[in-house]
């Protein structure tokens, strides 16, 4: 009797759950399309809406904002999942507005106005394709240290904000009154549930089950005003250069050097997608596209009268969840995006949405960044050198926004710098991270970015 030749093992082919290029059926990939949005839809609308209350806008200028940022994000998702020559990672990235901007934004928009914000954006994206071109060369200077204190203080700055939408707003006259604090309060019990309860899909969106349902409560206890809907218009193109450009130096620096830290969040995006999606580490060109689409996307919000994009973490958290990393399934979810950009009544829709209902969801997603920021900083030893780093630059963080009186005895336009604290955070944790002795020497970008996305987003057992 002869012995049966041992057949060989077929190779595994590749899915839509291993491979970025493949494209499921049409019948999967609409649906998980609109999964990703709905996962980003929240945090997208909100920074609009936040800075449309700094600068007095109205209702339909807060619309037009909230319809230009559906649009844009549309557009620079498909910008990353197709990219355009070395520009784009071609991986299933969704681009939304950044919340990281926003310590910056909010004051310089309130001393200089909108324009100067957007001018010193458009200058920050062209700086960020630079950083994306020349990625290799410049990571040590952005060691875990530097980043997570910037990533956490950016959501402990954030934090007033989404206490005084859950208040109401400022300039509400019901300011902080029980119906206010009730529905935040609500909505906030709402997404803790969801979040921790839920499963799958749901998981995933418990901030925008938070928001629909305090929405909901809102309508029925009569807060909400529809008047904005029906003012809106059914179609409408957005309009570039609607509030102009100014360039501010002052503007400049500040959204310039928050520009990098963004930079680095995406590069850390970009690994997590790679590893808990592809099982593979990110490769060069994906980094440097990334990065460089980032810088792209946020030149042409700039134009097209909205803050920054960057990649979202939050759809990076959805890929490694279902395990299905097709860029062409973003692709649809971009396209999504900017058709719901083209009809302003959703604008409006969102646009009526008491700031309580915001404010309650404001309260876990600023406080989520603090937290991410914590997390970033674990990759550290956490030695007397880099305690030193974090106690300067967190005493400058939190002290100089909180004793007004230093910024403004300031000359000139420095006082504004020093107002938001981030930026004399951001250097003083650079400065000191590059001259105080003990500094560990960083690896190649892709075993240590790779290497801390698998730890973030492999399931614990």
């Amino acid at each position: 009797m002869t012995e049966a030749t041992p057949q060989a093992e077929p190779r595994p082919s590749r899915t839509v759950n291993q491979d970025p290029d493949a494209m499921p059926p049409l019948g999967k990939a609409i649906p998980l399309g609109i999964q990703h949005i709905m996962a980003m839809f929240a945090g997208n609308v909100t920074p609009p809406i936040i800075i449309a209350g700094v600068i007095g806008a109205t209702t339909g200028e807060t619309i037009f904002l909230i319809q230009v940022a559906l649009f844009v994000a549309g557009i620079a998702t498909l910008i990353q999942t197709i990219g355009m020559g070395p520009i784009g990672a071609r991986l299933p990235i969704v681009q939304g507005t950044s919340f990281g901007f926003l310590p910056v934004a909010l004051p310089l928009a309130g001393s200089f106005g909108l324009p100067a914000v957007l001018g010193a954006s458009l200058v920050a994206g062209v700086l960020q394709v630079g950083l994306g071109a020349s990625l290799k060369k410049i990571r040590h200077w952005f060691s875990p240290v530097v980043t997570g204190i910037v990533v956490l203080l950016i959501g402990i700055i954030l934090m007033p904000v989404g206490l005084n939408y859950a208040a109401g707003g400022i300039g509400n006259p019901d300011f902080a009154s029980p119906t206010n604090l009730g529905l935040a309060f609500f909505v906030l019990v709402v997404t803790i549930g969801v979040h921790q309860f839920g499963r799958g899909f749901l998981k995933a969106a418990s901030i925008l089950v938070g928001l629909v349902s305090g929405y909901l409560v809102a309508i029925l206890l009569g807060m909400v005003d529809f008047s904005s809907v029906g003012d809106a218009a059914w179609f409408s193109i957005p309009k570039p250069f609607q509030y102009g450009l100014e360039f501010q130096l002052t503007a400049i620096i500040g959204m310039a050097l928050i520009m990098f830290v963004v930079g680095l969040e995406t590069i850390g995006n970009i690994s997590a997608i790679t590893i808990g999606g592809a099982g593979r580490h990110a490769k060069d060109r994906e980094l440097s596209g990334g990065v460089m689409a980032d810088g792209v996307a946020t030149s042409f919000a700039a134009i097209f009268n909205t803050l920054p994009n960057t990649a979202y973490a939050q759809n990076v958290g959805l890929i490694t969840l279902t395990g299905v990393v097709s860029r062409h399934v973003v692709t649809i979810g971009g396209i999504l995006l900017i058709c719901m950009g083209l009809f302003p009544k959703l604008g409006g829709l969102v646009a009526a949405m008491p700031h309580a209902v915001l404010g309650g969801a404001g309260v876990v997603m600023f406080g989520m960044i603090a937290s991410a920021g914590l997390k970033i900083i674990q990759e550290c030893d956490l030695n007397q050198r880099n305690m030193l780093i974090i106690a300067v630059s967190l005493s400058l963080g939190i002290g100089l926004p909180a004793v007004e009186a230093i910024s403004e005895t300031m000359p000139g336009q420095l006082g504004l710098l020093l107002k938001s604290g981030l930026v004399p955070a951001a250097l003083a944790a650079l400065l000191l991270d590059a001259i105080l002795p003990g500094k560990p020497k960083r690896e190649p970008i892709e075993a240590d970015e790779a290497a801390a996305a698998a730890e973030a987003t492999t399931p614990k057992k």
